[in-house]
């Protein structure tokens, strides 16, 4: 159960920062194994591998296997993946600013 279907769950209590960092942990682990097992020709690429969790975690490991990005990253087709990340700016078909910065840092990593 991630960190925000808990909080989801009706739970009004007052969270510590290290049980927080713990969930987290925990959610993260479980988006890198998912993402690993998706895409393992990661492996040995740390930056790409950071990026795609980053992605991933924000969009759902759902969008990410059926996603360009995955497509082309298992084909290593490292520069259209890269760019397929800007293909994910928009919420209710319209593009937000937050997510163009957020998918030119997860490209920026990616590349890096």
């Amino acid at each position: 159960m991630c960190i925000r279907d808990r909080l989801k769950e009706g739970d009004n209590r007052v969270w510590s920062k290290e049980e927080l960092v713990e969930l987290f942990k925990v959610d993260i682990d479980s988006f890198e194994r998912g993402v690993l097992r998706l895409s393992p020709n990661l492996v040995g690429h740390q930056s790409k591998f950071d990026a795609v969790v980053s992605f991933a975690y924000n969009a759902g490991l759902g969008n990410y296997q059926r996603s360009t990005i995955r497509m082309k990253v298992n084909r290593g087709d490292w520069d259209d993946a890269a760019h397929a990340f800007l293909m994910w700016t928009k919420a209710g078909g319209k593009e937000v600013k937050g997510l163009v910065r957020r998918r030119q840092a997860e490209r920026a990593l990616f590349l890096s």
